[in-house]
């Protein structure tokens, strides 16, 4: 299997996200649902639960760790990802969702140069796709990353 995350380049700038990315050979995809910070007493049939206290570091982290762990149980890994889309949360002071203190690009550069420097904002990332949303499934939930993935051969 073979993926090429080409770069975006913009004025001749680096941009942090990549253009598209190629993807052959591989055995099938891993389509993950959107990854909340959700605690681990979330029962939605119930309608209880499912809170998260802690800022929106802390939620990128415990999510970015949801998607580490999910692809990894489903046959794929972080070095397989073909594509992220963060949801994130208002307000949005300057009218932009890059504006909002939920939306945190430092996180998961962080982590990726802990767990797979290949996808940090400065090397070669996914493509992606910020979004600003009004609300997520519950109240104190300020990002949901939807990530694709392939799966291996």
């Amino acid at each position: 299997m073979e993926l090429v995350t080409h770069k975006k380049f913009k004025n001749g700038r680096l941009m942090p996200w990549g253009k598209g990315t190629v993807v052959s050979g591989a055995k099938g995809t891993v389509y993950l649902c959107g990854n909340t910070a959700t605690s681990a007493d979330y029962d939605p049939a119930g309608k209880k639960g499912g809170g998260f206290a802690g800022d929106a570091a802390a939620q990128w982290r415990e999510v970015l760790g949801n998607i580490k762990s999910d692809l990894e149980e489903l046959g794929s890994g972080l070095d397989h990802l073909i594509r992220l889309t963060f949801f994130v949360k208002g307000p949005f002071p300057d009218g932009g969702v890059l504006s909002s203190p939920n939306f945190r690009l430092d996180v998961p550069d962080a982590f990726f140069a802990e767990h797979c420097p290949k996808h940090c904002s400065d090397n070669n990332p996914p493509p992606s796709e910020v979004i600003g949303v009004a609300a997520l499934a519950q109240a104190d939930i300020v990002i949901e990353i939807v990530a694709v993935a392939a799966l291996p051969d």
